[in-house]
């Protein structure tokens, strides 16, 4: 049975799928999901790619929401998580229908920003084509900053490399999907359903549950 890595773009699956599609399953086993979709494939490893997150007035809990996340995603032996950075800073910017070109309205915004996701998870993709540690690797993302470091995993080393979408079929990166060996259009509701923490789960640090307000 042919053996297969995943990347998954820890952002993009979550603002893809889960904050307004599916918000009852942000509680994802990402190894049984991954298995789920493997389709005859043996996952070796699983590579969680995210960013630190801050509260935020419209998040208040969201920082210790995601660490109760990762610390479960940490009870999975096949999981490795890829820290990036996150950012958030308030910048100045013009409004989209200014009164005037001449004296356009300007305000102030809090902007935040992932950074280095991307770059990570194209640094591993192609680290782990060097080093031949799987026969086929599978992207979960719609980034189409990826499209790079696919083509040359497909067409400089000769990997399969695979694409599924976390967005609706109709938001997904055509331009993404065709630099794959092959692609999803998206991932089905019943990927997320079925493959759920318990509610309580054990480390080395004790017994946690579940986020309340997830």
């Amino acid at each position: 049975m042919p053996t297969a890595n995943f990347y998954i773009d820890g952002f993009n699956l979550q603002y893809g799928s889960l904050n307004d599609r599916w918000p009852q399953y942000k509680w994802l086993n990402l190894q049984s999901f991954c298995e789920d979709l493997a389709s005859g494939r043996t996952v070796k490893r699983i590579r969680y790619f995210t960013a630190p997150v801050k509260d935020s007035p419209r998040g208040p809990d969201i920082a210790e929401q995601q660490q109760v996340y990762l610390r479960a995603l940490a009870t999975l032996p096949k999981v490795s998580i890829h820290y990036g950075l996150f950012v958030v800073r308030e910048v100045r910017m013009p409004l989209t229908n200014n009164p005037t070109a001449e004296n356009p309205a300007i305000v102030r915004v809090t902007r935040t920003e992932e950074k280095r996701t991307d770059v990570n998870l194209a640094t591993s993709l192609l680290l782990d084509c060097f080093d031949n540690d799987c026969d086929e690797l599978i992207v979960i993302s719609n980034d189409s900053d990826l499209i790079a470091p696919i083509t040359a995993a497909r067409r400089r080393l000769g990997k399969v490399v695979g694409v599924i979408s976390p967005q609706p079929a109709k938001q997904r990166s055509r331009a993404l999907a065709q630099a794959a060996s092959w692609s999803y259009r998206t991932i089905n509701r019943r990927h997320f359903a079925n493959n759920q923490f318990p509610q309580q789960l054990t480390d080395a640090n004790g017994v946690f549950v579940k986020p309340a307000s997830w």
